[in-house]
């Protein structure tokens, strides 16, 4: 019996189908390393840079990424609820940019009971169980302002600090180097310290008020992002600008516009970029079972209108320009 031309090609892409679906073999997915990253605030540039950093790492190393932050970075319960949100979510590491020192320690041991590995960025906890801690030396990075205010005001004077929060880490630290480094000079005299916790508005009345107590107050050194916008506009609403030196920290873009006014001198900045990046890198490292350096520092620098529009500064103080 003869078959029709339409029945054997039937036949012809049956026996086809039937010995691809035997040749095909079912592979399991690798699902995608999961990683939290907790940041001291979710407010202003320095911060936004650190995401950038992470997420430009998260994509290099194919793993997925989820951001928890409280609203300011004094509030150091908040972001202790947010730690234990993401251990309980089960990631493979987290990310910690610590509000507290020492708050931060029982919820960086809870995570390590959970096996999950914690790599700090930025700011340091007081846990042995931390794997690796990645960011600048706030010690050398408080002498650097000193010697930078030192070069404007010469070796004698009356300065004034408007600091963070008394008590943290990396205020601490700066404010110990700026003061190991204005005691070589007997002459210069710190006559008034301030803090103004996260209130631009709050770092702005401290300063008049210390213009108002000493009037012929030298320079001030404002050791946060948000005080340093605070104090120029203090000092700038007095027309004393040439008068008080400023150095600040960080480099948002309202500090570079017054630092190329004038009103500003000099800012110490960090590598935000870089950290939110190593961060991230190291977290994969240790959830592949690498060994990761215990510490890592990713440098400081002062910037002022003689450099700051040298290339390489450049590609610090406007990273999301490519």
């Amino acid at each position: 019996m003869k078959m029709k031309p339409l029945m054997i090609a039937v036949l012809i892409a049956m026996l086809s189908v039937s010995s691809c679906t035997e040749s095909v073999e079912t592979l399991p997915t690798e699902q995608k390393k999961h990683l939290e990253v907790v940041l001291r605030s979710q407010e202003g540039d320095y911060w936004k840079t650190v995401k950038l950093g992470a997420e430009v790492a998260a994509k290099e190393f194919d793993v997925a990424l989820d951001f928890r932050a409280p609203g300011d970075e004094a509030d150091v319960k908040g972001q202790i609820a947010l730690m234990e949100q993401s251990i309980s979510s089960g990631p493979d590491a987290i990310v910690l940019a610590a509000n507290d020192y020492k708050e931060l320690s029982a919820v960086v041991d809870e995570a390590n009971k959970a096996h999950i590995p914690v790599i700090t960025i930025d700011s340091e906890v007081e846990s042995k169980n931390v794997q690796s801690f990645i960011g600048a030396n706030n010690y050398e990075a408080g002498q650097l302002a000193g010697k930078q205010l030192i070069k404007l005001i010469g070796r004698s004077g009356q300065i004034a600090i408007v600091s963070f929060q008394q008590g943290e880490r990396n205020t601490e630290l700066r404010e110990k180097g700026l003061l190991d480094e204005l005691a070589k000079y007997p002459d210069v005299q710190v006559i008034d310290k301030v803090y103004s916790l996260t209130d631009r508005e709050l770092a702005a009345q401290l300063t008049h008020t210390v213009i108002d107590k000493h009037p012929q107050l030298d320079g001030i050194v404002a050791m946060s992002e948000i005080s340093s916008g605070g104090v120029a506009s203090a000092v700038q609403s007095r027309n004393l600008q040439e008068k008080v030196k400023i150095i600040t920290f960080d480099s948002t873009s309202e500090e570079l516009e017054l630092l190329q006014e004038g009103v500003i001198q000099a800012t110490i900045i960090q590598n935000p970029f870089s950290i939110g990046y190593l961060g991230v890198k190291s977290a994969v490292e240790a959830v592949r079972g690498k060994s990761v350096p215990k510490r890592v520092e990713t440098g400081i620098k002062a910037i002022d209108i003689n450099n700051m529009f040298w290339s390489d500064n450049q590609k610090l103080l406007f990273p999301f320009i490519k």
